[in-house]
């Protein structure tokens, strides 16, 4: 029984452990392990987020009732949520920056559950706390899951006017330090209806900003990435397939019904108008880093992978990016105004493998662990044993050692003069034994036994506790033994009553990380 309990309270501490790791440690580890890519002394500092897509009634086809939608939406958030305020809050940002895609069913939903949605989004990345904070400008895209392709926005011209409300413009420009970063709404460009207004009016802000125009470098910010060839390699960090160009359009040229990446005729016309020095995209929920070839240089692309478990990539992301030098500087070297650093969060799909695993290690152990301990099993007392004897073997050689060491020598000079040291003979005194004693009488020698009078014990009277006894006629009788089905009994309640014990020490702990993370503050 004791060894039972000593299992139970070691694995009370190992579950303590996993639990404040996985729910907490695990995120600071994500803070530790990345920085920003340049001393951010006179940089801006900008936080990069991508794909949120907030989990909805048309994620999974489940009703907005549905317990399984329910557990779904708390434990993405609860995720994204640790994640923002762990791992993204604490580099102090000067400011942060949403690649699109915010909702998951944003274009179908009513404008109740387009309510709901927005209020876990703000509540999700703390936009509710922003009064009790020093106010840290955020800056947004549209997504494809925010407003559609233009083949749906187009005949639901609302869900554009539902957008802008909440996140203002689709298409715009704002300045970090040196860098001029511009906003584009890609989802109008490859409109398909060559005379919509929502494409124009995109193509037309797009022109005004003309390198003409500034001196600063432009980032180009767009929802879904510029063209490239099939099967471009996308760097180290990319996690899945490479996906290849898919562009579908409605019937009667009314317009994009899905693209996976912009078309190649509208990305060279981007670069071309605005020569950026970089490009920063989403939609793709996997990391991707390709160069694209203009007649002004290379410029790098990075696709961002998605910030949420629940998108399809194991590995979740968000970037740290630094702008350029927040004062004004003489120098024409736009080599370094703009520096990323791709930053990974907590493996959430893992740490919840993990759990299961270590539950049903937990389970096993509890089952089959021997009630005597390990030292009831088979072959582990002559394994003891046989480790005990080599330790002794070991000591004893030292010692050997040790008195050879100590040993006297004296010097002895050979015929020719040389000197020699020898070790000094150490005569041995002879030992008495306490319990035999030698008695010489003339040529007769009288060894003097102790215990003479001791009972040897008779084989006839032994009897194992366990062996059967076989009765005058020969027939044998079986000896009384515990019903198995009452050890099986047993044993299942030293389980339950072992994880009652585990649970009760660990559900407390488990549900005080989840409120202190959830609860604004």
């Amino acid at each position: 029984m004791q060894s039972a309990t000593r299992l139970t309270l070691l694995l009370c501490a190992a579950w303590a452990a996993t639990v404040l790791y996985g729910e907490m440690g695990a995120y600071w580890a994500s803070y530790l392990a990345c920085s920003w890519p340049s001393p951010p002394n006179n940089h801006v500092k900008i936080a990069v987020v991508a794909d949120p897509q907030l989990m909805d009634s048309t994620s999974l086809g489940l009703p907005s009732s549905s317990i399984a939608l329910q557990a779904a939406e708390f434990y993405t958030d609860l995720n994204m949520r640790r994640s923002f305020q762990s791992a993204i809050l604490p580099f102090e940002p000067d400011m942060v920056l949403f690649l699109g895609d915010h909702f998951d069913g944003g274009p179908y939903m009513s404008d109740e559950e387009w309510q709901e949605s927005l209020f876990r989004f703000k509540h999700i990345f703390s936009l509710n706390e922003q009064r009790r904070k020093p106010h840290i400008p955020i800056y947004y895209l549209s997504g494809n899951h925010d407003i559609g392709y233009s083949a749906f926005f187009s005949a639901h011209p609302e869900v554009l006017s539902r957008y802008e409300k909440e996140f203002g413009s689709r298409n715009y420009q704002f300045s970090a330090g040196k860098v001029d970063f511009v906003v584009i709404d890609a989802q109008t460009l490859d409109a398909g209806a060559r005379k919509s207004k929502e494409r124009s009016s995109s193509w037309e802000f797009i022109k005004t900003l003309s390198p003409g125009n500034t001196s600063n470098p432009k980032v180009l910010l767009t929802h879904i990435p510029l063209y490239r060839p099939d099967n471009t390699p996308c760097g180290p960090h990319r996690s899945s397939a490479v996906i290849n160009q898919r562009v579908s359009y409605a019937a009667f040229d009314q317009g994009i019904t899905y693209q996976n990446y912009l078309t190649k005729e509208t990305s060279d016309l981007l670069l071309s108008l605005l020569q950026p020095v970089l490009v920063l995209s989403g939609h793709d929920h996997d990391q991707c880093t390709v160069v694209h070839s203009t007649p002004f240089g290379p410029v790098t692309e990075h696709t961002l992978g998605t910030i949420s478990w629940q998108q399809g990539n194991l590995y979740p992301s968000f970037m740290l990016l630094s702008a350029g030098p927040k004062l004004s500087q003489n120098s024409t070297d736009l080599k370094h105004e703009v520096m990323t650093n791709l930053c990974f969060l907590p493996k959430q799909t893992h740490i919840y493998i993990w759990y299961i695993c270590q539950f049903a290690v937990t389970v096993l152990l509890l089952v089959f662990w021997p009630t005597n301990g390990l030292s009831s099993l088979p072959y582990m007392n002559t394994f003891v044993s046989f480790m005990r004897s080599v330790g002794a073997e070991l000591v004893s050689r030292t010692k050997e050692k040790d008195d050879e060491e100590d040993g006297e020598y004296e010097m002895v000079f050979d015929a020719e003069g040389s000197m020699h040291l020898v070790k000094k003979a150490v005569a041995k005194a002879p030992s008495a034994s306490s319990d035999s004693r030698t008695i010489g009488r003339g040529s007769v020698v009288a060894r003097a036994t102790a215990g003479k009078h001791q009972l040897e014990p008779d084989s006839s009277i032994l009897v194992e506790m366990g062996s059967e006894m076989t009765s005058e006629d020969g027939a044998k009788l079986a000896r009384p033994s515990k019903s198995k089905v009452r050890k099986v009994l047993q044993r299942l309640f030293r389980v339950i009553q072992s994880l009652v014990v585990i649970a009760a020490l660990n559900v407390p702990l488990y549900m005080m990380l989840l409120f202190k993370d959830w609860i604004d503050h």
